[in-house]
């Protein structure tokens, strides 16, 4: 028969077997990122970290949702705001108000889902990312 000890060491070898094959069966899930188990949706990656280009012609406006970021990349554009305030010129640190021509390259933030966003006086091309509709 077994004394103590040597049953112990068969109990702890016993143990790490377990944990070794139990390790190895967990290991062989699908990879995280892979396409059975990604990280994050393609649908959450089209719409909330790509840019898309919107064109704007004269007269129109995009009414922007709360949250989303406008790049005024060509053309001319003035600010729409809402009794609440205007929108967030980033790049400046400071608030556009209504009217307020908008400009180029500056990375601007809707706050509120209120109605800002940029009417064109020229034909005018816009990087957005997040909702919006076009007047």
């Amino acid at each position: 028969m077994f004394s103590k000890k040597q049953l112990g060491l068969v109990v702890l070898a016993a143990l790490l077997l377990g944990f070794v094959v139990g390790g190895a069966v967990l290991a062989q899930g699908s990879a995280p990122g892979s396409e059975v188990d990604p990280l994050v949706a393609k649908s959450y990656v089209d719409k909330f970290l790509r840019l898309e280009v919107v064109n704007l012609q004269r007269g129109q406006s995009l009414i922007a949702e709360g949250g989303t970021e406008i790049i005024l990349r060509g053309g001319r554009g003035v600010a729409i705001a809402s009794p609440l305030g205007g929108l967030c010129d980033v790049t400046q640190g400071r608030d556009l108000a209504g009217g307020e021509v908008i400009p180029a390259n500056h990375l601007l933030i809707v706050p509120r889902d209120d109605g800002r966003g940029v009417k064109a006086e020229t034909d005018t091309i816009l990087m957005v990312r997040g909702g919006y509709w076009v007047q």
